[in-house]
């Protein structure tokens, strides 16, 4: 597969529409259907449902179209580093991160490296760990990140200075918000928002003394952000670490941790076989002095 070929397949798949699609990469139409047609061909499978006013990709189709994606991404970003390979001065550091209040550290590292070197920038990737790990795991990020437990044997990785506190955001009229830390005995059948890490790991369910599953479990999901304002509407609780949700009397939210309390550690994690850019090399190297000088609020 030539990437040139990928390129016009994704933007046929945004476009629903050869000619638009034609349009955008400043091709002939039948050019254009002439390239896919022989991407169908050279993969021997069928990408396309071509319907009267527009075209869907089949199931083989998003499947290319999400490997389509990452491929391009990754070669363009390869290209643009090679580019700035040998500039000590400039570079993108590419970050993934699953939701923990110690990205206000990565910030100050972040910032102290800009005030010596103004044209490093950086690239944040959100996500739950599972998904954190999948773009560390390809190439598409240089650190990622994580919460504990984590498997390190194909990692390196420093241990950062923040301990995470489970607990659960509720609102402030909530039966549970009278109580000053929550017990698995409170839950009772709460309606209740968990996410999908949760659920597919232990940690959770060693504290409540039972499967997750057997929960009022209302909604799922990979982010906080969202459920927050669930809880806010009055879907229910939702279980998530300390200080990711603004609790004022603003969204009218509030935090109770677990008893017996529930903690976890953060790591900063990349690839024991990555080649780490310049800029990626400096980020590291602030990151240590940073820890090395007991810095941990």
């Amino acid at each position: 597969m030539e990437l040139r070929v990928l390129k016009y397949f994704l933007a046929v798949a945004q476009e629903e529409n050869l000619t638009r699609a034609a349009e955008t990469l400043l091709t002939s139409q039948s050019n254009l259907s002439r390239q896919l047609a022989d991407l169908e061909n050279e993969l021997g499978k069928k990408l396309f449902i071509r319907g009267s006013r527009k075209i869907t990709l089949t199931e083989e189709g998003l499947y290319l179209h999400k490997r389509a994606r990452e491929i391009i991404e990754l070669t363009e970003r390869t290209e643009n580093e090679l580019m700035v390979f040998d500039q000590m001065m400039s570079g993108t550091v590419h970050i993934g991160a699953a939701e923990s209040q110690v990205m206000r550290n990565l910030a100050k590292v972040m910032m102290e490296l800009r005030v010596t070197y103004p044209l490093i920038s950086f690239d944040i990737f959100s996500g739950s760990t599972i998904e954190v790990t999948e773009q560390l795991d390809k190439g598409i990020i240089d650190f990622a990140v994580l919460v504990a437990p984590i498997d390190f044997t194909k990692y390196d990785y420093i241990k950062l200075p923040s301990e995470e506190v489970l607990g659960l955001i509720m609102r402030e009229d909530s039966s549970l918000a009278e109580k000053k830390v929550i017990t698995s005995q409170d839950i009772g059948d709460s309606p209740v928002i968990v996410s999908k890490q949760q659920l597919s790991s232990n940690i959770l369910s060693s504290w409540l003394g039972a499967d997750m599953k057997t929960l009022n479990i209302v909604a799922t999901f990979n982010l906080i952000t969202s459920p927050a304002m669930m809880v806010e509407a009055g879907m229910g609780v939702a279980f998530t670490f300390d200080k990711l949700v603004m609790t004022d009397v603003t969204n009218q939210l509030t935090f109770r941790p677990l008893s017996p309390a529930v903690t976890t550690n953060i790591y900063l994690v990349w690839k024991k076989t990555q080649v780490f850019t310049r800029a990626a090399n400096l980020f590291l190297e602030q990151m240590k002095q940073y820890l090395s000088d007991g810095n941990s609020d």
